[in-house]
C-alpha cells in the first residue's frame, strides 16, 4: 500500500456566475489537466437570499457530465426536454448533457436563508460527446451510508466503498464521489485506486492529509526571509481543496471539531480539451459547431 503524497492545497476563491450567484470556486476554467477526467468544482453556499436568488436561468450544455449535490436549501431545475424538479438537502443530480440541452437550475434557501451545495463538471470522451442527454436524479434517502466502529460516516454517492455502491451509475469516468466525515482527533486511511486523478475537498472542520514521510501533516516549502527554504505544516480547513499524486490510499487526521471533506476520484479520459463556457469538446471546430447550432436553433439533438 502507498499512501498518495499531497501535491498542493488550493483555497477556493470567490467568484460570481449565472445571474449573479455568489460562489467560491476550487478549480476550472484554465488548466485542468491534473484532474482529468474533472473540469470544474465550485461550493455554492450563502446565508443571504440576495447573493444567490438569481440562479442560474437557462444556459447550454455538451460534452460533459454535471453533478449537483445539495446540502441545504433546494434547486428548482428544468430543461428544454421538458424535465423538471426540485432537489432538497441530500439528494443529488447527476446530468449528462451529451449532444446537447438547454436548462437552468434556480436555488431557494431554507427557511433560515441558507443555502449549500456543490457542482462538479465532469468531461465526456469523444466517443460520447453527442450521445443522448440523461438525468440520474437521486434522493438523499437513496444514498447509502456506511459507518465505521469510531464514527466515521461516508455517503456513497457515485461508485463502490466498504461495501456499498452509489446509486448513480453508468458514468464515462467511472468516478468515486465520497462523503465522508471523520469524528475529532482520528486518523483514517481511505482507499483510491491506482491510476485515478484523486482530490478532497474540505467544507467542515479541519485536519492533515499526510504521506507515508509526512504522517501527521503536509509539509510544503516556502521562502524565508532570507531566501531560504524552510519547511512548514499546513492544516486544512473549510474551503480547502487538497489535490493528490499517486498512490493508492489517502490518510486524514482530522482536528479537534473533526472533518468533513468529499474525495472525489476518477480514471483520466486524456483527451483534447476545446472549452467555451458551458461548453467543452475536442477540438476548436466542434466548439465553433456548437455555438453557429446555438445561434440557429439546431443545437438540441434528441427530444
Amino acid at each position: 500500500m502507498s499512501i498518495r503524497p499531497v501535491k498542493r492545497i488550493v483555497k477556493s476563491t470567490p467568484t460570481m456566475e449565472g445571474a449573479g450567484v455568489k460562489l467560491h470556486r476550487a478549480f476550472g476554467f484554465g488548466e485542468t489537466g491534473e484532474f482529468d477526467p474533472f473540469l470544474l468544482f465550485d461550493d455554492f453556499r450563502n446565508d443571504r437570499p440576495d447573493d444567490y436568488r438569481a440562479g442560474f436561468p437557462w444556459h447550454p450544455h455538451r460534452g460533459i457530465e454535471t453533478i449537483t449535490y445539495v446540502l441545504a436549501g433546494t434547486v428548482d431545475h428544468g430543461d428544454s426536454l421538458g424535465n423538471q424538479g426540485t432537489l432538497g438537502a441530500g439528494d443529488v443530480q447527476w446530468m449528462t448533457a451529451g449532444s446537447g440541452i438547454l436548462h437552468q437550475e434556480m436555488p431557494k434557501g431554507d427557511p433560515r436563508g441558507r443555502m449549500h451545495g456543490f457542482q462538479l463538471w465532469a468531461n465526456l470522451p469523444s466517443s460520447l460527446k453527442m450521445t443522448t442527454p440523461r438525468y440520474q436524479d437521486v434522493a438523499g434517502k437513496d444514498i447509502p451510508e456506511v459507518v465505521d466502529d469510531d464514527g466515521t460516516r461516508v455517503r456513497v454517492i457515485c461508485g463502490n466503498f466498504w461495501g456499498k455502491r452509489g446509486p448513480v451509475d453508468g458514468t464515462a469516468a467511472e468516478p468515486r464521489y465520497l462523503d465522508i466525515s471523520v469524528p475529532a482527533g482520528r486518523r483514517k486511511t481511505f482507499p483510491v485506486e491506482v491510476g485515478r486523478h484523486a482530490f478532497a475537498y474540505v467544507f467542515e472542520g479541519s485536519g492533515t492529509f499526510s504521506s507515508a514521510s509526512q504522517p501527521f501533516g503536509v509539509l510544503t516549502e516556502k521562502e524565508n526571509a532570507d531566501g531560504a527554504e524552510t519547511l512548514i505544516r499546513e492544516r486544512t480547513g473549510n474551503r480547502s481543496l487538497v489535490l493528490f499524486d499517486s498512490g493508492d490510499e489517502v490518510t486524514v487526521q482530522s482536528g479537534e471539531e473533526g472533518i468533513r471533506f468529499l474525495l472525489v476520484s476518477g480514471k483520466p479520459i486524456e483527451e483534447p480539451v476545446a472549452w467555451y463556457g458551458p461548453i467543452v469538446m475536442n477540438t476548436k471546430a466542434e466548439l465553433q459547431q456548437a455555438v453557429t447550432e446555438l445561434r440557429n436553433g439546431t443545437f438540441i439533438k434528441h427530444s
